[in-house]
This record gives C-alpha cells, structure tokens and sequence, in this order.
C-alpha cells in the first residue's frame, strides 16, 4: 500500500486532505500538524482586535479525519529528506513516503529590520493573535493607573491586506478598548507605517483609494512611503527622506508587525532551492527534481502565465492548489498525466471591519463596496470552511449573518 504524507493541516493541507479522503484508494495518508485543530488564517486579525473569540476560527483536525484512510500526527516537522523519502519530526519519529505534500505555511518575515523580533509583536498564527488582544486590553488597564499616552496607541507595521484588515477590526472594537482606559473612543488612536504610497496593488488604485480614505474617515492615521529602519522598546523609527536618510520616530505600547509572511522555515532547513520559504515549483506543482514531492500553500511558487508573475499567497490559491496535488497524486497512482495549476478567482475582498468591506468580483473587475462587500467577504470565508472542514464544521463556525 502506497504511503501519502501531507505536513500542515492549514487550507492547502487540509483541502488535499479531504479531497484524497473520498477517493479510498490503494494508499494510507498521514496528515502531520504542531497543532491539533485547524484555524482560518484570514481571520487572525478578527481574534487579535477582540472582535471574535479564538474558537470561531478553529475547530479540531480529528473533525476531518477519515481514521479508516488517514492517521494524524501531532508533532513539528523538523526536516524532509527528499533523496530517503523520510520526515523527522520533534516528536523523534520518522515518516517514510511514497507521495509528499509540503503545505506547512508561514512565519513571520522581519527583513533582517532591527528590533523586529524583540520589540514587536506578531500575527501568525491563533496564539500570538490572542497575544496581541491580550496586550492591547493590558495597555488599556495600564493606562487607568499611569495615565500614560503611548497606551492608548495602537502602531500597525505594514499597510498590505492583513494590516488593513486589522485595523478595520481594531476600529470595530474601539468603543470596548476606550472603556476598558476609561476614555473616550476618539482617544483611541491607530496608526500604519508603511514603505510605499500605492497600497493594495492587487485592486484597482480607485478601490483601493477607497478603503483607505474610509479607515482615513474613522479616525486611522497613515504613515504611507515611510519605509521602517528599525523597531526600538515602544518605538517605531521610519525613514522620512529617501535622499538624505533623515528618520523619526513614533511611540506607542503597542506595536504590531504585519509587513510580511515567508514559507516555513523547514523549506530552508531541508535544501530545498528556495528564496523567503517558497519554492518555484513546476506547473503541476511538484518539485522539479523529486516528481513524488508537491509543494503547495504559503511554501510554493507557481507562476501566473497571465501576470508573469507567482500567484500570491491566497486561502482561495491555496484551497485550489491543494485540490490539485490530491488530483496529481492520484493520476500518478493509476499512470495518468498530471495536470496544470489554474485558478479562477471567486473575488478579492478586503473587510474593514465586521460590515465594511471592499473588493474585486472574479477576473471582470466589478467592483464591490461596503455591506454587499461584506456579504460577500463572508459567502467566500464559508466557503473556504466548506472546503477544508465540510459541512459539519460550516454550520458550527460559518458566518450567516450577513448584515450585522
């Protein structure tokens, strides 16, 4: 019996997972992840502003698991050895594979920026979400007692579309926060630091000049064309003139970093011929020198023949990416070719807060804003739980209510 190991049990993971589950083939799977529940990466932000609580985003790996087909393993890979066709885990055990699939995700990406890691606070994943909640709501209790200022600020790194997503919801959950200090809402202030002027370049400049000028209309500050040079205890330093190097610098108690994500740090650590943690892979998605290793999710790059350029690193590209490995490694099991990665956008929406939402529909461009938007943002969210918990966990976790 041929053996299938899938590392990551994110959308990718999972998706090939549930896909390959159905088949009942001639094969075992094992499904390996550090954690033992799943969560929806796209709803980080909503857990780290307080606006939804961590277990509306995750629901247990055991769910998914057809245990006739498929044996979960909780443990951390440490390395893939593609000439053996083995896996080490922390746990002290190694994995032997017919079939690999790496959809191991991301981690946050510093730039090699000083103080990043010391003195900021990331949002990777559901711990250090409800990290950042848990910071901000203890400035806000710091603040009744110190009176301090830089408590009642709230610094974003990185206006790209998890940071903009963040502030909308940090927006939302204003009034909760200036109770807590005891002050007004308006005291409240949020601020994004951010390198270029043209934000959001995966929509249309209007739209995105659209979202901007309404977080703008709530009261959120933008530092745009400030690239950041270093994150000092409470301090964010930026660059104000490219010419002559002159910087300044802005505090506050809370600094959060969300200016970049790289592929698993396993992809280094194992030799693959990666740039950040991503792997150009073939179109097929597999490794262009091992042709039973599928690389897929935050860990690969496939190029987009439209745009010249890799896809970007989506939930709805990573659900259609792991559709397509389960696809291939079925093929290769009964002799078949495999097929190319294509990929046809449901939309791409950004939601600035829980009922304000702006984006692209499909590949026409129709714009869409405010409540329809976010109708839609939460159709597409449902529809991602659909695909990588079913509908058990659509009717426990999904988002139904569209107008509130």
């Amino acid at each position: 019996m041929k053996e299938i190991v899938i590392l990551g049990g994110g959308y990718a993971g999972l998706r090939a997972l549930r896909f390959l589950q159905k088949s009942k083939g001639g094969f075992h799977i094992t499904l390996v992840d550090r954690n033992d529940y799943h969560y929806e990466s796209t709803d980080l932000h909503e857990v780290a502003a307080g606006t939804q609580p961590a277990e509306k985003i995750l629901y247990p790996i055991e769910d998914v698991v057809d245990p006739d087909v498929t044996t979960f393993v909780q443990a951390s890979v440490e390395k893939i050895d593609r000439d053996d066709q083995e896996v080490s885990l922390d746990n002290g055990e190694t994995l032997s594979y017919d079939y690999l699939i790496v959809a191991l995700g991301f981690r946050s990406e510093s730039f090699g920026i000083e103080g990043v890691d010391d003195n900021s606070l990331p949002m990777v994943n559901v711990k250090t979400a409800i990290a950042v909640h848990d910071h901000i709501i203890a400035q806000m209790e710091d603040y009744k007692e110190t009176h301090n200022p830089d408590d009642l600020k709230i610094v974003v790194c990185g206006a790209g579309f998890t940071g903009i997503e963040l502030l909308g919801a940090l927006n939302d959950n204003r009034n909760e926060f200036a109770e807590i200090a005891g002050v007004a809402p308006e005291r409240i202030e949020l601020y994004v630091v951010e390198a270029v002027t043209r934000l959001l370049p995966m929509m249309p400049e209007e739209l995105a000049d659209y979202g901007v000028a309404k977080l703008e209309s709530w009261g959120v500050k933008f530092l745009t064309g400030k690239p950041i040079k270093a994150i000092k205890p409470q301090t964010v330093v930026y660059q104000t003139n490219a010419e002559t190097g002159e910087t300044d610098e802005l505090t506050a108690n809370t600094i959060i970093w969300t200016t970049g994500v790289s592929g698993s740090k396993v992809i280094d650590d194992s030799g693959f011929s990666a740039k950040r943690g991503r792997m150009m892979v073939d179109s097929d998605l597999r490794d262009p020198d091992y042709r039973n290793v599928y690389l897929i999710g935050d860990c690969s790059a496939v190029m987009d023949p439209e745009s010249n350029r890799p896809f970007p690193t989506t939930a709805q590209i990573s659900l259609a990416m792991g559709e397509l490995a389960a696809k291939n490694i079925l093929a290769q099991l009964a002799g078949r070719e495999t097929g190319d990665f294509t990929y046809e956008p449901l939309g791409t929406v950004a939601s600035i807060g829980n009922t304000h939402a702006f984006g692209v529909l499909g590949n026409g461009g129709k714009t869409v804003k405010g409540y329809a938007a976010s109708a839609l943002k939460k159709l597409i969210m449902d529809r991602a739980l659909t695909e990588t918990g079913g509908s058990k966990e659509l009717f426990a976790k999904g988002r139904f209510d569209l107008y509130h």
